[in-house]
């Protein structure tokens, strides 16, 4: 990510067809929140959205579940799958215990993140904190070129630096480039998909665009599929006006999706109290 501009973020809100994406997405939203479900439902719908939004991040790191299993399963132990999903629902959780610290303190939300992916998978010393030089890389998925340990330390200062000071950009635009750099970054040497998608949820809710957590952009990226993930992530990673753009709509559609689920879910709950 590099711009000069004096509000960097904002700035990308003029790129072509994200003006689209925001205003789509900004709908949407406002579309799930005013169903009538949601004036004494909505912690029913935030929980459902939660399980979803965790089967679908679960499913990008390689744990492609039925949502029963989800639902069903107690053990997320023993073989690599579950431990993925059980890493995707944990930090799902935690995911709204954090929203205070973010904006004060950014980095320290992802170190907590990773150690609560971790689940005591990874050797205590690599936990929580950005990976040293020399210091491999378990991401499958991701195949761009690996940041060195230098650039990944300087660049999540930048990305604080940004969160940290605000701005006015929207939360579709700050929450995709949050996701986008985490990804191209990969800080840690394992879960950086997971924590990535988990950091787009926090931006999404702290901003107050889903205050009640109940618009799963993971959903929607696991819905577009694998392949599409990774095409929209090499455009952020080439630093082009047309991939970066590429990149944010691609989230917006991913939230845009989330709404959909989370509005099926509520016409589900309507007929239930019917």
């Amino acid at each position: 990510m590099s711009t000069t501009a004096s509000d960097p973020l904002a700035a990308l809100g003029s790129l072509p067809g994200v003006p689209d994406a925001v205003d789509s997405v900004r709908k949407a939203v406002d579309r799930v929140y005013g169903h009538r479900v949601m004036r004494r439902r909505s912690n029913e719908v935030t929980a459902e959205a939660a399980l979803r939004g965790s089967r679908g991040s679960a499913a990008l790191a390689g744990a492609d579940w039925n949502l029963e299993e989800v639902r069903r399963r107690t053990d997320f132990s023993g073989e690599d799958e579950a431990r993925t999903v059980g890493a995707a629902l944990r930090l799902t959780a935690e995911a709204g215990q954090l929203l205070s610290v973010w904006r004060q303190s950014p980095l320290r939300v992802l170190a907590r993140l990773h150690l609560v992916a971790a689940g005591g998978a990874t050797p205590d010393d690599a936990v929580g904190r950005p990976r040293l030089a020399g210091e491999a890389v378990d991401e499958p998925l991701i195949e761009a070129p690996l940041p060195s340990a230098g650039e990944v330390a300087g660049r999540l200062e930048g990305l604080s630096r940004l969160i940290i000071e605000g701005g006015s950009a929207p939360a579709l635009i700050t929450a995709a480039v949050v996701h986008g750099e985490l990804l191209a970054l990969r800080p840690f040497g394992s879960h950086n998909g997971l924590v990535a998608r988990t950091a787009e949820r926090i931006v999404l809710i702290g901003s107050g665009l889903d205050p009640k957590s109940i618009c799963p952009a993971e959903v929607g990226h696991a819905e577009q599929g694998r392949a599409a993930y990774v095409a929209a992530l090499e455009g952020y990673t080439a630093g082009t006006p047309e991939g970066m753009a590429a990149w944010i709509t691609h989230c917006g559609r991913s939230v845009e999706l989330g709404v959909r689920e989370s509005t099926a879910v509520c016409e589900a709950l309507q007929r239930g109290a019917a």
